[in-house]
């Protein structure tokens, strides 16, 4: 194993173990999605949302959870996949996952070691699942800026109309 692959491993947690992880770390931010075909959008959002703390957490809906959310022909991506390329961006510090169609439980399961939890702007910061959680235990909800036009959508269907 390579050393990037070693390092980009180490990111990659159960909730079980994440939780363990961050026993330590303060400034946890956590955020959440498909993240299916990686673009410049996902970027920006999730390089916005690493400033918004110290520890940047992102927890990855299952390939099942992609299906029912987004269609059958989703995630294009596996999870693994999408886990492994998630891990390798310096602004990510954990990569998670979850089955249900939210992380609430996982949001519950790691508790006040989230101090910010974000979103995309296309949510509402009362619309963010595990909002009312991260407030009862003093923490930030943000809805971080949207970039139009830069999204997997959009990016899907513009490679089915070449």
């Amino acid at each position: 194993m390579t050393t990037s692959a070693f390092r980009t491993s180490t990111k990659v947690k159960s909730t079980k173990a994440l939780k363990h992880a961050l026993a330590r770390k303060t400034g946890v931010v956590f955020t959440n999605g498909c993240f299916d075909i990686l673009h410049p959008g996902h970027i920006e959002y999730l390089e916005q949302a690493r400033r918004q703390g110290r520890c940047l957490v992102v927890a990855l809906n299952s390939d099942a959870s992609v299906s029912r959310l987004k269609g059958p022909d989703r995630p294009v991506n596996t999870l693994s996949d999408r886990m492994r390329v998630l891990a390798a961006l310096e602004c990510v510090d954990f990569v998670t996952w979850f089955e249900d169609d939210t992380p609430l439980e996982t949001i519950k399961s790691l508790g006040s070691k989230i101090r910010v939890l974000v979103k995309g702007g296309d949510w509402k910061p009362d619309q963010i699942v595990g909002g009312r959680e991260v407030l009862s235990w003093g923490g930030k909800v943000k809805s971080l800026k949207f970039i139009a036009g830069k999204s997997t959508t959009h990016l899907l269907k513009k490679i089915q109309s070449l």
